[in-house]
């Protein structure tokens, strides 16, 4: 079972690495502006914060 156990190993990492290459769609343009994601991303990670301090908080008021 180890020796199988390393064979697929390798396979998932060898997929992981070719199928990103293979997929890859045309190169991007170097005069295109690309778009920042600073304004999404960051009330993403606000709410995240949000969440996880509520979550935080909760499991304290329940175990005491």
């Amino acid at each position: 079972m180890g020796k199988m156990k390393i064979i697929n190993c390798g396979l998932v990492i060898f997929l992981g690495i070719l199928f990103p290459l293979i997929t890859t769609a045309q190169p991007a343009d170097p005069n295109d502006t690309f778009v920042p994601l600073d304004g999404g991303l960051s009330i993403l990670l606000g709410v995240a914060a949000a969440y996880g301090s509520h979550k935080i908080k909760e499991n304290r008021k329940r175990k005491g």
